[in-house]
């Protein structure tokens, strides 16, 4: 099955410049492995060392996240789109912020 793979900017200087690539597969599971033997740079940054997804990265298949379905082992359908999102954390508060507030962290 074709299955087209939403590559998120931060990642596709790994993955050619593409922002969307198609693999086969008949899982989700297969997908990204189709998507890891093309582009193995990627694999650092989607899998950690025991080959599971990091925890920071979250794929989702037509916008429901795998966590909730069968994870890898989802089935995929001909034309579904798999999208690599990563998390993002961090930032600082807007220095425009209309309230003057301030966030602190107490740290015991």
């Amino acid at each position: 099955m074709a299955v087209k793979v939403m590559i998120p900017t931060p990642l596709r200087q790994y993955a050619g410049k593409q922002e969307s690539i198609q693999v086969e597969g008949h899982t989700v599971g297969e997908a990204l492995s189709g998507l890891i033997a093309r582009y193995s740079d990627l694999r650092r940054h989607l899998y950690n060392d025991e080959g599971k997804i990091r925890s920071f990265v979250n794929v989702y298949l037509n916008d429901e996240d795998i966590r909730y379905l069968s994870k890898e082992q989802t089935p995929v359908k001909e034309n579904d789109v798999l999208s690599i999102v990563p998390s993002i954390a961090g930032g600082a508060p807007s220095s425009g912020a209309a309230s003057g507030s301030i966030l602190r962290c107490i740290c015991s």
